[in-house]
């Protein structure tokens, strides 16, 4: 079902981009006096693309025409529909090569659908790469920090801890009721040290019928959720309590298989996993009710696999701690 709305989808971007705009963000004459928001995304560029662009976007930052890889994303998703499936580096060199002496005023054909991918992806990518202060613990658990600018987040499953996935977003699930699988699963053993993403702030804790124990964590621009799930039985985080500020790269819990009971540790999940969501807020509205925007992780978990933080057990047995985090240049006093 989920490849088929793919398909309607993109096949109303390619015919009718500009009535495809006004749906997803309402902004109709049908409805002058709603705010104008998005109520929907596919998320489906490629790991190839997301990492193309990444490279360009730190190679240019220090030049006198530094170029943001959302712009050059929101571009080749215009171009190609949002199906990244048509993706060719060719594309992103020359555009790259146009922009030395034209603006993407020039270079865009369709506007409105370009500020739409824009916005969306913004929304996504915004908080994954930048500038920010590397902190690394030496043997004798000394912290250094360096400036740096780049990928400034983290895979969620620990460096050196195997695991699985395939593309489940969307599938169909019936404990409580029927609907659609609203994240994205990661197979692995029981006890995995699970790393936050991205930097934020800790919004949820504690027991969930469906997810277990589970973690939230809301960037700090608001924009972003991070729901963390099915979280080990017994010793489901690591030094966690709501409204913690966390860092990229920070072990946050370990991989269980909780759930899916109203009770809890009675749990009705038999294979140990990580489901991780991620939920876009384009209006507060949205945080809950019937216009919550959740898109597929599996691109970014694809495009982080190269960014897996390494955990350590801390001396005392209690906890497992990284290597590294992220000093966030947004990171609240």
């Amino acid at each position: 079902m989920k490849r088929f709305l793919a398909l309607v989808v993109g096949f109303c971007l390619l015919v009718a981009p500009c009535s495809f705009f006004c749906a997803a963000t309402e902004d109709c004459d049908e409805n002058p006096d709603e705010a104008s928001y998005i109520k929907w995304v596919d998320f489906g560029v490629s790991a190839k693309a997301l990492a193309d662009t990444a490279a360009a976007d730190i190679a240019l930052h220090e030049s006198d025409r530094p170029l943001s890889w959302i712009e050059m994303l929101a571009y080749l998703a215009a171009r190609y529909g949002g199906k990244f499936a048509s993706y060719q580096k060719a594309d992103l060199t020359a555009y790259l090569e146009k922009r030395k002496t034209e603006t993407p005023e020039t270079l865009v054909k369709n506007r409105k659908l370009y500020d739409y991918y824009y916005e969306a992806y913004e929304a996504i990518l915004s908080g994954l790469l930048g500038p920010y202060w590397l902190e690394t613990l030496d043997e004798a658990g000394h912290a250094h920090l360096e400036r740096q600018y780049g990928v400034k987040a983290f895979h969620p499953i620990a460096r050196g801890y195997s695991f699985s996935e395939y593309d489940d977003f969307g599938n169909a699930r019936n404990y409580g009721y029927r609907r659609n699988h609203l994240g994205h699963d990661m197979m692995g053993s029981v006890g995995t040290p699970i790393i936050a993403v991205e930097s934020g702030v800790v919004e949820a804790l504690g027991w969930n019928r469906f997810g277990g124990w589970r973690v939230g964590i809301r960037s700090f621009d608001g924009k972003r959720y991070y729901y963390y799930a099915h979280m080990r039985k017994g010793h489901p985080y690591a030094d966690m309590y709501e409204g913690k500020v966390v860092s990229a790269g920070e072990v946050i819990g370990y991989l269980g298989m909780t759930g899916y009971s109203s009770k809890k540790d009675v749990n009705n999940i038999n294979v140990p996993h990580l489901h991780i969501g991620l939920q876009l807020i384009f209006n507060p509205k949205q945080k809950e009710g019937v216009n919550q925007v959740w898109v597929d992780f599996l691109p970014l978990s694809s495009f982080l696999s190269k960014y897996r933080n390494k955990a350590y057990q801390k001396p005392d047995g209690s906890d497992f701690t990284a290597k590294t985090r992220v000093i966030d240049l947004n990171m609240p006093d």
